[in-house]
């Protein structure tokens, strides 16, 4: 009596006979490029039975998953920059940061006891820094606060940011480094802050940043900052210019006064006085004419 299917199944590791299933493995399922550059993601069918499986490539980035390659061919704009290797093995030419994403192999072997498998490639591109933009105060008063501030917003991943001066590195911690030590300045290389809490002479000069990742550097154009004393003397001595000024002003007004200059012209000239209306006549205004005449009358 012939054995059913799934009792057979069993009695075949009890016999040394291994179940035969189609497997994956790949030689790198993290890898790294520079933006431009060509990358290939491992996919390699480490067992199968079935002489032509099935080969999808998927694209998962941002929640949504898009073929790459499908039913035999590819898809998208990978049509014109990518192909198949060695059977499965997915290369791309010229990549960009959009193709940072997860890549999903899937093979389908319907002769094999496990019919399916899958292996997913998590593909990093990355992207050098561009020239960052710099902002540092051209002049600040011994004393005061100046922050300087340095960002990118292209690299990937996400730059880190150092500062000099005179062509000088600043060390994150101005107390570190003898040359800086009589500064008083925070540095964020995370956001490219640099913040100088109370400024002193010895903090000017020629400032520049540089944005770094994995992929390269990038950096800004020297700009001066020059930091100044206070002329504490020559502003009060401009205070009381103008001060003295104002009371001058005031003088000459309250003296223009006293002297008349400033009286009501009705208290040294006649008043207007309306012309009065000369007896036996009567000023009579008509509709038609749309002005005054005057009619005589006789006394008797």
């Amino acid at each position: 009596m012939a054995l059913r299917r799934p009792a057979l199944l069993l009695l075949l590791p009890l016999l040394g006979c291994r179940l035969l299933a189609v497997e994956l493995t790949s030689s790198n399922t993290k890898p790294v490029v520079q933006e431009f550059q060509s990358v290939e993601l491992s996919c390699i069918i480490k067992s199968t039975v079935t002489p032509d499986p099935r080969i999808e490539w998927k694209k998962i980035r941002d929640g949504e998953t898009s073929y790459v390659f499908f039913d035999n061919k590819m898809q998208g704009d990978f049509a014109t920059r990518a192909e198949i290797l060695s059977r499965t093995s997915l290369v791309i030419k010229n990549t960009t940061r959009m193709d940072t994403a997860t890549y999903r192999c899937e093979v389908a072997a319907p002769s094999d006891t496990k019919t399916i498998d899958e292996i997913n490639i998590q593909l990093t591109v990355q992207v050098k820094p561009v020239t960052p933009r710099c902002t540092v105060p051209k002049a600040v008063p011994v004393g005061k606060t100046a922050s300087l501030h340095c960002h990118e917003n292209e690299g990937y991943p996400k730059s880190t940011y150092s500062w000099y001066r005179n062509s000088e590195p600043l060390s994150p911690d101005a107390k570190s480094n003898a040359k800086f030590h009589n500064s008083s300045y925070s540095l964020n290389p995370t956001t490219g802050t640099l913040v100088f809490h109370a400024v002193h002479k010895g903090d000017t000069g020629r400032y520049s940043c540089i944005a770094t990742n994995d992929a390269g550097f990038a950096k800004c154009e020297e700009q001066e900052m020059e930091v100044y004393d206070l002329n504490i003397g020559g502003i009060i001595g401009g205070v009381l210019v103008v001060v003295a000024v104002l009371v001058l002003i005031t003088l000459g007004i309250c003296c223009a006064y006293r002297r008349g200059y400033f009286a009501n012209s009705k208290e040294n000239g006649e008043s207007y006085k309306t012309p009065a209306k000369p007896d036996g006549v009567n000023y009579i205004r008509t509709d038609d004419e749309g002005d005054f005449r005057h009619k005589s009358s006789f006394v008797i």
